[in-house]
């Protein structure tokens, strides 16, 4: 049932909460933290932890895709990024972090008119093919990411490279694009063709989600990414309170297992998951796993060296997204298992999840979507 509430007299409006306006609360029972699993599996591939690292050149390098995924993780690379325009990108990353802001706040015209210039050098294939291969010959799962935009372009050199998994993400993803102009991709099509599980999104409501599902994916990205470094709400007007979407996508997940007699697709939260507590409220509100950005662009291993941006942020037209300052707390190992000296859910981001299952008596993350949640607005103090 969906709640509706009048804006003026000539407009109507879904109430929806942010997870910041969300709260978990204890169950009758406790446990002990490490009785808690944490384990999560999507299709063939299984991890120990639900984290998935965003396709966000100052997140990912084949480096830190390798680091996460013997952590227990799914690092995702942006086969559309640095690594995949350059053969060396560590000088422009270096030159990215170097530079400085005219004025308060991120909002700086130089800087995007430069992030620009820097990823408007062409895509290599042969580069895709090398990044893809080097992760591969760690022996963790790889996983690359593609936006729709370029799937068809890119989509043979990543299947040939040995992808295990790809991942199609995008500001918002549709299942049925119209254009006048050029053939769109056939995603229910291209998922049927392809031998690999596909992430794709994002997607921030019922309709649009379940519309995912039907393609074949095997999960789909609730929300539109890049939360600390978007501003797509300022420029586009567009926003997903995520505890909304979240529910509202889990709610597709559950009537698509029945509809297609059984049938699981994951759904995965993208986007403004910068602290522990907003993980836990993600998985609470219906989440399997995690896509994080910002959470882990702190980790010392970083590329961005404490610099977070993404691929919004260098659109040749339409920007929608600033370089922004996060900091580091620690090395990556630390970031997700501790021990933390960090009191603002910025470190061991996974023991604070096990202690919060713990805490409410859920002994895996299936259960955990059950728990009770209040809506009990933050307040700062």
């Amino acid at each position: 049932m969906t709640y509706e509430i009048e804006i003026g007299r000539g407009k109507r409006g879904q109430q929806a909460y942010s997870l910041d306006d969300v709260a978990i609360v204890p169950n009758r029972r406790t446990r002990d933290p490490q009785d808690v699993s944490v384990n999560w599996q999507i299709d063939a591939y299984q991890f120990s932890t639900p984290i998935i690292g965003a396709p966000m050149d100052s997140v990912m390098s084949p480096a830190t895709a390798i680091t996460l995924g013997k952590l227990g993780g799914l690092g995702v690379l942006n086969l559309e990024g640095l690594w995949t325009r350059y053969e060396d990108p560590a000088k422009v990353l270096e030159e990215i972090a170097a530079l400085k802001t005219v004025g308060a706040g991120h909002y700086d015209p130089a800087i995007t008119r430069r992030l620009q210039e820097l990823y408007s050098a062409p895509i290599q294939p042969e580069l895709i093919t090398a990044r893809l291969a080097e992760i591969r010959e760690s022996g963790v799962t790889v996983a690359g990411s593609l936006t729709p935009q370029r799937t068809q372009e890119h989509y043979k050199t990543v299947v040939a490279a040995g992808v295990d998994i790809f991942v199609i993400r995008g500001t918002t993803v549709s299942a049925e694009h119209v254009s006048k102009n050029h053939e769109p991709l056939n995603l229910k099509q291209f998922i049927y063709e392809l031998d690999v599980p596909v992430i794709v999104g994002g997607a921030a409501g019922y309709t649009p989600a379940l519309h995912l599902m039907r393609t074949g994916a095997a999960g789909v990205l609730v929300g539109f990414g890049g939360g600390a470094t978007g501003t797509t709400r300022r420029a586009l007007g567009i926003h997903a309170p995520m505890a909304t979407a979240i529910s509202d996508v889990a709610a597709a997940r559950r009537d698509y297992l029945d509809e297609s007699g059984g049938r699981y697709v994951h759904v995965i939260a993208d986007g403004g998951l910068g602290t522990s507590g907003d993980i836990v409220k993600a998985i609470a509100m219906g989440a399997d796993a995690v896509m994080l950005g910002t959470a882990l662009a702190r980790a010392e291993e970083a590329p961005g060296a404490g610099w977070h941006w993404g691929m919004e942020a260098a659109h040749e037209s339409t920007p929608r997204g600033d370089r922004v300052r996060v900091g580091t707390v620690g090395q990556m190992e630390q970031l997700l298992f501790g021990p933390s000296n960090h009191t603002n859910g910025t470190s061991n981001l996974v023991g604070a999840l096990r202690r919060s299952m713990a805490t409410t008596g859920y002994s895996d993350l299936k259960e955990f979507q059950r728990v009770g949640v209040v809506v009990s607005p933050y307040e700062a103090d």
